[in-house]
């Protein structure tokens, strides 16, 4: 391994620094720098125990920047070796700070077409995470949205085309870059195929080799050759390949997810890729990875078959013993434990984390919190969402949506997006804005249902209503398998736009990009792809003619049918 060169780029003194500190750790310093937690608590009480095992980094779920930054600060004052601190930084700075900006999702980014978005969107989520003390972002997303009945990737990726994955992709790690965060680049041998979550159990990506490389290899080999530092490992197989780096690979171990598989961490990302950074698992708490194997195995095999870095547990104290007692017994070796740590320790140099700790500013002070949401970056966040909201459909003449032609407006939301409890302001927020630009905004009665027991004609619908509205929010969450609309009412059919040949109706979405094929009766539809103040504003700008629509789709929205384009 050459910490001189690529990824690490470090000097004498860095590595010198790398090899002292590995050589003065104790083997149970050792085992916890292996550990990447999930902080569930802020509590300096609660966070010493492991520290005391010497973790090697944690990453806490998005909160109000003051709070995420005083935690990091703890951590970082009382940590014997400078620890990473990351977050999901996929969407901007809200990944760390709820106070920060959220600029959009990668698929809104993409369907600007300009790269440069996703520079900013790689700048101002590494910009404000550094602000409260994160060195490490689990981002890009490089996956290819390949199955449009994924519910896992779909907004969360750059679209379908894998030149556009590359091109974003790279434009993200240089924001990041400049920012001074390393990136994880996610999730290797790529999500995107399957129509499942990786969550919930093992998925596969089932391209022969050959197409894979093309794609997949192709942006992995792009990014690594740019200098990612960083791969993050999901739970997914990746068969063909698993076989083709060893022949005599059993189906079950040609099946096994990438975390558990030394013909895809070596064969194929060492060897094939020539990736020589750090490897971390995807969170271990998930299904992909838990049912792959008994927990006491899969802990440690996962080190000593090519992973660097144990992201998550289900008990971090139990995984910790499940990783010291296979190190203890041998399945860890001390030649492949070194490497992990090696590789560990040398990103935190290539970062200068070891140096900052030395000058006591691992965690900048408050002062550096005026970052969040500044001026700059929610002009940049107003630019993306203007130049991102693509009209997928427009085969009336529906548009421009204004008073003087449709008065009385019926909203029908439909809305999934009120995921772990969150309460999604959607629905209001939308009536608020077209109330705001002179429209008469009607709730759809009861007997407009498709079915009902009440009196439902044509001519009460059209004397009532002079267009109509249909909004959907359907986020892509883990454990949500599925992100298809579903109508719910009398005879389980609810408010579906039925009457799409009695008046006009538009749809729009600010999630799922591909609701059309539920809805392909809709004539005029919009794809929004993320909601935020920004996207309801331009989306409402373009509907009633205040600017033009220049999003262009990075996936099919048609879904490969032909009906859903008519």
């Amino acid at each position: 391994m050459n910490l001189k060169g690529k990824p690490y780029y470090l000097s004498d003194e860095d590595v010198q620094w790398v090899n002292d500190t590995i050589a003065s750790m104790t083997t149970e310093e050792k085992i916890g720098q292996l550990f990447c937690p999930v902080g569930f608590t802020k509590d300096p009480t609660d966070l010493l125990p492991y520290l005391q095992k010497g973790i090697g980094g944690m990453m806490y779920r998005a909160g109000l920047g003051a709070e995420i930054q005083e935690a990091h600060r703890y951590l970082q004052d009382h940590a014997k070796v400078p620890m990473f601190l990351a977050a999901n930084l996929e969407a901007g700075g809200t990944g760390t700070a709820s106070d920060g900006t959220t600029f959009g999702k990668n698929m809104q980014v993409a369907a600007t077409g300009d790269p440069e978005q996703a520079y900013r969107l790689g700048y101002i989520g590494c910009t404000e995470g550094a602000a409260v003390g994160c060195n490490w972002a689990f981002a890009p997303v490089i996956d290819i949205n390949i199955n449009w009945r994924n519910p896992i990737t779909n907004l969360r990726t750059f679209g379908s085309d894998p030149d556009t994955v590359l091109a974003m992709g790279r434009e993200f790690c240089r924001g990041a870059r400049e920012a001074g965060c390393a990136v994880s680049i996610k999730h290797f041998p790529g999500d995107g195929v399957d129509e499942r979550d990786q969550h919930l159990h093992l998925t596969v990506n089932s391209l022969d080799a050959d197409t894979w490389m093309k794609t997949y290899g192709m942006i992995y080999r792009g990014l690594i050759d740019d200098g990612a530092r960083t791969v993050m490992i999901g739970h997914i197989a990746q068969p063909a390949w698993a076989k083709r780096i060893n022949p005599a690979a059993s189906e079950a171990e040609a099946y096994l997810p990438g975390t558990l598989s030394r013909e895809l961490l070596e064969g194929l990302l060492r060897k094939e890729l020539g990736f020589e950074g750090m490897i971390v698992s995807d969170a271990t708490s998930m299904g992909g990875f838990t049912t792959a194997m008994p927990r006491e195995q899969a802990v440690p095999q996962s080190i000593a078959r090519g992973v660097d870095m144990f992201l998550f547990n289900k008990d971090f104290f139990e995984d910790y013993g499940f990783m010291l007692k296979g190190y203890q017994d041998g399945v860890i070796t001390g030649e492949r434990l070194h490497e992990a740590l090696t590789r560990i320790l040398g990103v935190k140099a290539s970062l200068g984390l070891h140096k900052k700790q030395k000058a006591g500013t691992l965690v900048p002070d408050a002062g550096a919190l005026k970052v969040l949401a500044n001026d700059q970056f929610t002009a940049w966040a107003d630019e993306c969402a203007d130049r991102s909201v693509t009209l997928v459909k427009n085969k009336e003449t529906m548009l421009p949506l204004t008073p003087d032609k449709y008065k009385r407006v019926m909203l029908v939301v439909v809305d999934g997006g009120d995921m772990f409890g969150m309460h999604c302001d959607l629905a209001e927020k939308m009536r608020a804005a077209l109330t705001e630009r002179g429209f008469t905004v009607l709730d759809a009665p009861e007997n407009s249902m498709a079915f009902s027991d009440k009196p439902n004609g044509i001519k009460q619908l059209k004397e009532a209503f002079d267009a109509a509205v249909y909004v959907f929010h359907f986020p892509t969450a883990s454990n949500n398998t599925v992100i298809r609309l579903a109508w719910k009412g009398v005879l389980g059919f609810g408010n579906l736009p039925w009457f799409t040949k009695e008046i006009p109706v538009m749809g729009i979405s600010f999630a799922n990009p591909y609701h059309l094929i539920d809805v392909p009766q809709i004539k005029t539809f919009i794809n929004a792809y993320t909601y935020t103040p920004a996207t309801l504003k331009a989306v409402l700008d373009k509907i009633t003619g205040v600017s033009a629509f220049t999003g262009k789709s990075p996936v099919d929205a048609f879904c490969g049918r032909e009906d859903t384009a008519l």
